[in-house]
């Protein structure tokens, strides 16, 4: 289970604190599959740092009775000066996984060939989230986040996440931010709408759209 319990979070800008997030509540239990929805600007994203653990909150409780990945396909922890290989060495590390177990999966699916040796500063953006991505399959997670990660690469490439993702990990559970209704529609069950600071729950994917499109735009 995650549980939050009145969280807020605060950024100070040049016109004083900002509040992104006011006091927000929810659960999320082991298995679920939870969609996010807000528009640009509405915390989407600083929710999903808070729920890995990237950012702490300002205020309130955050409870972890889970494993959570990282934002999928987020290359921002990738030491630059350092190949593909030897950041895939350090995340070992830190989450205390073998590495030579998992290796010839993240050759495979990553596809950057001889570019695994070279320092990631050198990689696109496309093969910084391929090498994300894989070391994300690789490490196994009892909820993963997923941040729009289905755009990263070519329709191929794609159908290969979405099959690790959502076929070989049908069971894990998923917290999903995505723009696009037919991604939330085919792989949630609960619903979740940020607007102004506030959150809201739905248990239908329909109503939660009919609010979102009129309160939120």
């Amino acid at each position: 289970m995650i549980l939050l319990e009145g969280v807020s979070k605060q950024y100070e800008t040049r016109q004083g604190k900002r509040t992104i997030l006011n006091n927000i509540s929810l659960k999320i239990e082991r298995g679920q599959k939870v969609g996010i929805l807000g528009r640009n600007g509405a915390g989407k994203s600083t929710l999903i740092r808070l729920l890995s653990g990237a950012e702490l909150p300002t205020s309130g409780h955050i409870q972890r009775d889970m494993s959570v990945s990282w934002p999928l396909a987020f290359a921002g922890a990738f030491q630059g000066s350092l190949t593909g290989l030897d950041n895939l060495r350090f995340i070992c590390r830190v989450y205390n996984v073998p590495i030579d177990p998992i290796l010839p999966f993240v050759k495979e699916f990553s596809e950057l060939g001889l570019y695994l040796n070279e320092p990631t500063k050198s990689y696109s953006a496309g093969m910084n989230a391929r090498l994300a991505f894989a070391i994300s399959m690789a490490i196994e997670f009892d909820c993963y986040l997923i941040d729009e990660v289905m755009a990263v690469g070519d329709n191929r490439f794609q159908e290969r996440c979405s099959y690790e993702l959502f076929k070989r990990r049908a069971e894990r559970a998923k917290i999903i931010v995505s723009h696009h209704p037919e991604t939330i529609r085919a792989h949630c069950e609960k619903i979740f709408v940020l607007n102004a600071g506030n959150i809201t729950q739905f248990d239908d994917v329909d109503n939660a759209y009919e609010y979102y499109n009129s309160e939120c735009n």
